[in-house]
């Protein structure tokens, strides 16, 4: 695997970012956790770059770039897009913005694979996952945020109970198992994610000043 990645990435030990301190932040938690709320934020107060698979995708499948084509292709069959493809985006967005403070990856890591290989795309740059916080909010708590925000959204898979407790479903099905990953590196902290925007931030930036 590890070799794999190198292969296909071109990843090796002479990184743009090997000589830079930088720290490096998994956002993690369910849907409508308040990660990218709180993500803006942080990328005002510490210069990080925010980088939301949601966007990659958009930008790169909407300016029909070769990760863009390949991604549609496997969409559009209704299957799953392979993690080096994901991974190839992450990468041209790391390497387009070297001169950063850091960078906070908003939906990805999801499965142990995904962070075995976010792992070797960071080690190859000279760099590492220095924290990841996860926003604990509890089931209820998110369905009600998500209702809410069908109100305006537009997304009709926002304003169906059932489809939203799906969703946490799959979260607490498969994509905890990340924060134990990290948790076993010892960088995984949880923080608690009820209570006004500003309350949440400062638990945030409290956690992140200690790195």
């Amino acid at each position: 695997m590890i070799e794999w990645f190198k292969r296909l990435f071109g990843i090796g030990t002479n990184s743009l970012n090997a000589d830079k301190l930088m720290v490096n932040i998994i956002l993690f938690g369910p849907p409508g956790s308040g990660k990218g709320t709180q993500a803006a934020k942080l990328v005002e107060k510490y210069g990080f770059l925010h980088i939301s698979t949601g966007d990659l995708f958009r930008y790169e499948m909407g300016n029909d770039t070769p990760l863009g084509l390949e991604a549609k292709s496997f969409i559009e069959k209704g299957e799953l897009v392979p993690d080096s493809i994901t991974i190839g985006m992450l990468k041209n967005k790391v390497e387009a913005n070297p001169d950063v403070k850091g960078y906070i990856f908003d939906g990805f890591p999801r499965t142990i694979d995904q962070s075995k290989a976010l792992d070797e795309l960071m080690a190859g740059l000279g760099q590492s996952i220095n924290l990841l916080i996860a926003l604990s909010v509890d089931d209820e708590e998110i369905i009600s945020r998500i209702l809410q925000r069908g109100k305006t959204s537009g997304r009709a898979d926002d304003n169906d109970e059932s489809i939203i407790r799906n969703r946490i479903n799959v979260y607490n099905e498969n994509t905890r198992q990340v924060y134990d990953y990290y948790d076993a590196k010892k960088v995984s902290q949880s923080v608690d994610g009820l209570g006004g925007i500003e309350d949440i931030f400062a638990r945030l930036t409290s956690v992140i000043d200690q790195v």
